[in-house]
């Protein structure tokens, strides 16, 4: 499918590894030109740029800790002012540290609320009055079915992620009348090389939950973010749509 993304801009945050470089080479080869947001993985981030460039594509880099309201600013400043606009925002950059609530403490706590709940909310205000001017602007933001359902050991990420909902929800409403959409995908776990460890030493009991018996990969993700980012996804609003393997089903 064509979903005719030539000609808009899509910045991905967390876009060098994993679940983000997927989508960002997704969106680039339905004809976006993406921004790919890192933290501390410049040498990854330049990769997935060269990877698109390669294809034909346009893409280029962008350094910043979403966590940091000032430093997302400008980077969205940087965005529009290299490819002339910002159409989509993809809120993918998160923190998720697994430990017992309480064996937890606020440095814990906050670290993974700031990525994950204030990064979203940096990246959406920084990028808002772009997305209304592009009058087809889409916000997608992923978070994990945790924030849903709640999971053992991941409380603190859950809470923020549920947030994020709260704020997808709000801004559909808000920013609706301006052809923008918002809405979060809820992933069950994704083989990336964080957990790797872990994922390895539990992957016959993790497996047992889900119902096609497999866990998942970025490449099952990547299609329907490009799906929402795309005009067939404009009347998609509002909805927090399950991407798990039939982890959960509610």
């Amino acid at each position: 499918m064509d979903l005719k993304l030539k000609g808009r801009v899509a910045l991905v945050t967390g876009g060098a590894n994993g679940v983000g470089r997927e989508i960002a080479l997704a969106l680039a080869a339905e004809g976006a030109a993406v921004a790919v947001n890192y933290r501390s993985s410049a040498d990854d981030a330049r990769a997935v740029a060269g990877a698109i460039e390669a294809a034909g594509g346009r893409a280029l880099t962008y350094g910043a800790d979403v966590a940091d309201h000032e430093a997302v600013k400008a980077m969205v400043a940087a965005v529009v002012g290299d490819l002339g606009s910002l159409d989509i925002l993809v809120n993918n950059a998160g923190l998720a540290l697994r430990n017992r609530f309480v064996d937890t403490g606020p440095d814990e706590w906050r670290r993974q609320i700031d990525t994950c709940l204030y990064g979203a909310i940096h990246t959406a205000h920084a990028a808002a009055a772009h997305l209304e001017r592009s009058g087809h602007g889409r916000i997608v933001s992923l978070i994990g079915d945790s924030s849903r359902v709640g999971e053992s050991g991941l409380s603190i990420v859950a809470a923020a992620r549920a947030g994020v909902v709260g704020l997808m929800k709000s801004l559909a409403r808000e920013m609706g009348r301006s052809g923008v959409t918002a809405n979060a995908l809820s992933l069950g776990l994704v083989e990336t090389a964080h957990d790797k460890a872990w994922v390895e030493a539990n992957r016959e009991k993790l497996v047992k939950f889900y119902p096609t018996r497999r866990l998942g990969q970025p490449t099952d993700i990547a299609p329907t973010v490009a799906l929402l980012a795309s005009d067939h996804g404009a009347w998609i609003t509002g909805q927090v749509i399950s991407i798990s393997g039939g982890f959960s089903m509610v």
